[in-house]
């Protein structure tokens, strides 16, 4: 699958020793909420869930 993007990208940068490296897994940034911020966020969620949606007109 990378064969046609190895040989492009070696052909665009005219480098023939270009290699393409595997990237290294990130941790994911630590997310802390408190304890307002997640009844916020679930207060929303319940008045989104509650509200209804307009009907589509069909044209």
């Amino acid at each position: 699958f990378e064969k046609p993007f190895l040989w492009l990208a070696r052909k665009l940068i005219g480098d023939g020793n270009l290699e393409f490296v595997a990237m290294p897994a990130l941790v994911p940034p630590e997310v802390t909420m408190d304890p307002q911020w997640q009844n916020q966020i679930e207060k929303d969620l319940k008045e989104a869930q509650d509200t209804a949606l307009p009907e589509e007109d069909e044209d």
